[in-house]
């Protein structure tokens, strides 16, 4: 079996709609793959109904989150949560206010930027997200299409970096708030790229300890943002805190060179999710 665990559709920050999404995957040989948008379920509808025979679908979401270190400032983390129910309280309030912090982040971007004279514009790029939820990726593609920037990857290395006058935080979730979130729907936390420090800043061993006894159950291991020393290392703190290993492309079609299924899962550490996500079922035949 070959099983992807993390990709973006047109929903939150990908190119490809949910449907296209599922094509690509099934033409690509893929038995499994989850659909895990930014902060929205958006899309596990218009995925349940697209699904092409014989492609098995796990809904699931990225979560935006935070590491509070003691005595340096916060590192972004992302989880991947699967088989949760969208419905639970708790947890749908959590993920509205953070689409709510990203579109309130990025027309602070545009707006610093067009202030400053690029051609971009708000309502153009909630426009072109076709209801989806609005993140850099957008504003970057805006910046291209006004050739103020040579591509995605330009953008994101210049006017949209971390140390840009024009980058806006956002306001996320206390990671192990947003682990007991997700295991109080049901769900199946998978700490994400973990160790890509071609990313910036990583937490250390301690903190993913921390994360466990939150409730953490897994952790992405092979991920095309991790080189092969850092694989391996996540690889060993995974065995030492008994952890669900997982590989996945986090394909974004156009917006990043990745080709979906370019890292895959075990079939026996996907049967483990499968057997501890109570909120949701995976689409299938």
């Amino acid at each position: 079996m070959r099983i992807d665990l993390h990709t973006h559709s047109s929903v939150s920050d990908g190119t490809e709609s949910p449907a296209d999404l599922l094509a690509t995957a099934q033409a690509a040989g893929l038995d499994v793959v989850a659909l895990t948008d930014h902060d929205t379920t958006a899309g596990w509808p218009i995925a349940a109904a697209a699904r092409p025979a014989g492609l098995t679908v796990v809904p699931g979401m990225e979560m935006s989150c935070r590491w509070f270190p003691a005595d340096s400032p916060p590192i972004s983390v992302h989880l991947l949560a699967y088989l949760f129910d969208p419905a639970h309280p708790g947890f749908a309030a959590e993920r509205a206010r953070l689409r709510d912090e990203r579109l309130e982040r990025g027309e602070r971007i545009v707006r610093a930027l067009a202030e400053d004279g690029h051609p971009v514009s708000w309502e153009r790029i909630v426009e072109r997200s076709e209801g989806g939820v609005v993140g850099r990726p957008h504003i970057a593609r805006a910046l291209v299409e006004a050739g103020v920037v040579d591509s995605v990857d330009h953008a994101f290395t210049t006017l949209l970096h971390h140390h840009s006058p024009y980058y806006v935080a956002k306001v996320d979730t206390e990671v192990r708030e947003g682990i007991a979130l997700v295991r109080a729907a049901g769900g199946v936390p998978v700490f994400a790229h973990g160790l890509a420090t071609k990313r910036g800043r990583v937490v250390g061993d301690a903190a993913v300890a921390a994360m466990v006894d939150a409730g953490l159950l897994g952790v992405e291991v092979d991920h095309p943002d991790h080189a092969p020393d850092e694989r391996a290392h996540l690889r060993g703190l995974a065995a030492d805190l008994d952890l669900i290993v997982t590989g996945s492309s986090d394909f974004h079609g156009a917006n990043k060179a990745t080709q979906i299924g370019a890292c895959t899962t075990e079939p026996d550490q996907f049967e483990a999710i499968l057997a501890a996500g109570t909120g949701s079922v995976p689409f299938r035949d």
